[in-house]
């Protein structure tokens, strides 16, 4: 007999890893207007059923709580414009890519992303190596990190940059005897030439954002803590949500700049909690600092090349202040810290404000940490995110520009998850998606191996700070469940939790983290909607 209270779907006779200490593992689940209803045996599953329940059969599937990548910009398409760089290792490799796209374009703008820093160790950061790819024409590409640019003379020459340009921020136009080298470090700097290319229409954001999504849940992905976002962000959640092509839950976070007047910050608390079904605000985003490979990245003691001494606030103590208004009108802060310097700088902001009842600070990246601040995250109740699989840029001889800058001291200290994680702080994973892959099973296998997944010959980089299988996908679970403070209704597979959950075809926990990045997404479900489903 058919009953409205039934399950809309179930999936049976898989193997379930709920990461509910009450009930570890299950063979059927079922869901029913976004959550779980049932749990346990099929037997027990089936009787929360009818006849119009859509039964899934889960043989050979491997299903986990909903995999949430704590750190992304999904939202971004303007950063994603052009060619994919990611793959090029060599300036040869770069040039074709670059060639490519003008053939593409024709007398437009060349754009591409994804460039390592690695292909100019031996040129220097020039824009005129760009120059015979794009046979003169304007170009500008972005780095891995997309926090450095490089525009080639004829860009500078529509932009107008002629030389040093002065940023509220800590920004740089970087010039060389007199002339602008091409390198633009930072957003404001980058800005200048990105003000003079053609924007996306709103069609080719929409249909880039999209593309992401579906992409997303192709890799096991529910969920998203976004890293950039502003009010006008809510209104595209909205709007995606409203039309039924929201297919990941999402947190916004606004992002508030050094020039940000407080005013304008003040006009955004009446937003805290601006919110849909499947996303919330409630989260402001500031950057301390920038990025370690180009000397912005803020160190206790300046780098190799004699950067790494200033922050990307030029008045901390400002930053501190926006962190306090944020903080005492009950948001969540998130700072983007590289440096050690940075993180001591968030930890004290975060000190210094507190926190509202059931929220947790969070400094994003921590790419080297200082052994007498490492505690502070626990005592403190800061959580570290982090991503683990940045580590893929760095060679085997310390040559790359990252651990180059630092020295081999402080590059030691890198990426510290287990040490964090001993101590009782809160580790987050995620991936900082353009700037590496958003693939979780990539995410959890640099986590667990700290060298490039497939490859057993290849340099592991601090061993001592490995994670478990079950470690990582906690990472991407029940930590960032905790993260948003939704510990009671998400990260785990329990009765009367959100259901989201992602089907694997074999235990990420327990496979070889060697072949986990080839260990196929059977299904990923968000709020009981079946988003993916692996055809074949």
């Amino acid at each position: 007999m058919s009953t409205r209270s039934a399950a809309d779907v179930a999936i049976l006779s898989a193997a379930i890893r709920t990461l509910d200490p009450e009930l570890p593992e299950a063979a059927a689940i079922a869901f029913r207007r976004g959550a779980i209803v049932a749990v346990g045996s099929d037997a027990e599953v089936r009787a929360a059923c009818d006849g119009a329940t859509e039964l899934v059969d889960g043989t050979g599937m491997v299903v986990v709580p909903g995999i949430v990548d704590g750190h992304i910009h999904p939202f971004w398409p303007d950063h994603v414009v052009g060619a994919d760089l990611t793959r090029c290792a060599t300036l040869a490799e770069l040039h074709a890519a670059l060639a490519a796209e003008r053939d593409r374009v024709g007398d437009g703008w060349v754009r591409g992303w994804g460039v390592d820093y690695g292909i100019f160790r031996d040129t220097g950061i020039h824009g005129e190596l760009l120059e015979p790819a794009v046979r003169g024409g304007p170009a500008l590409i972005t780095f891995m990190d997309q926090h450095t640019a490089l525009a080639t003379p004829r860009a500078l020459e529509l932009a107008g940059v002629t030389g040093p340009v002065s940023f509220a921020e800590g920004a740089e136009v970087v010039v060389r005897e007199g002339r602008p080298t091409g390198e633009l470090r930072e957003g404001a700097a980058i800005q200048l030439v990105r003000a003079v290319i053609p924007a996306l229409t709103d069609a080719e954001r929409r249909a880039t954002i999209l593309r992401t999504m579906r992409a997303l849940n192709a890799h096991g992905i529910t969920g998203v803590h976004v890293m950039d976002g502003s009010p006008q962000s809510f209104d595209l959640m909205r709007e995606l949500e409203d039309s039924g092509e929201l297919t990941v839950r999402a947190r916004i976070p606004l992002w508030q700049h050094p020039d940000t007047s407080f005013d304008e910050m003040e006009s955004q608390l009446e937003l805290r909690d601006e919110h849909g079904r499947l996303w919330r605000g409630g989260v402001a985003k500031f950057f301390i600092d920038g990025v370690i490979d180009t000397g912005t990245g803020w160190l206790y003691e300046r780098d190799t090349e004699g950067g790494g001494t200033k922050p990307f606030w030029p008045d901390p103590d400002r930053y501190a202040r926006a962190v306090e208004l944020f903080a005492a009108a009950g948001f969540q802060c998130a700072t983007h810290a590289t440096g050690d310097r940075g993180v001591r700088a968030a930890l004290d902001a975060y000190r210094r404000a507190g926190a509202a009842p059931g929220v947790r600070h969070r400094i994003e990246h921590i790419e080297t940490l200082q052994d007498h601040d490492l505690p502070r995250f626990a005592a403190e109740g800061v959580v570290a995110s982090m991503q683990p699989l940045h580590m893929q840029w760095r060679r085997a001889d310390a040559s790359d520009s990252w651990a180059a800058r630092l020295g081999p001291e402080r590059a030691a200290r890198a990426w510290r998850t287990r040490d964090l994680l001993a101590s009782g702080a809160l580790l987050a994973l995620g991936s900082d998606w353009p700037v590496a892959q958003y693939d979780p099973r990539i995410g959890m296998a640099w986590a667990r191996l700290r060298r490039i997944p497939g490859h057993p010959d290849s340099p592991v980089f601090e061993p001592h700070q490995a994670l478990t299988g079950m470690e990582a996908l906690k990472g991407y679970t029940v930590a960032n469940a905790e993260v948003a403070g939704e510990q009671d209704i998400a990260g785990r597979i329990a009765v009367g939790f959100r259901a989201d959950v992602t089907a694997f075809a074999d235990d990420p926990v327990s496979c070889d983290p060697d072949e986990l990045v080839d260990l196929p997404i059977r299904l990923t479900v968000v709020d009981g909607r079946i988003v993916y489903r692996h055809e074949g």
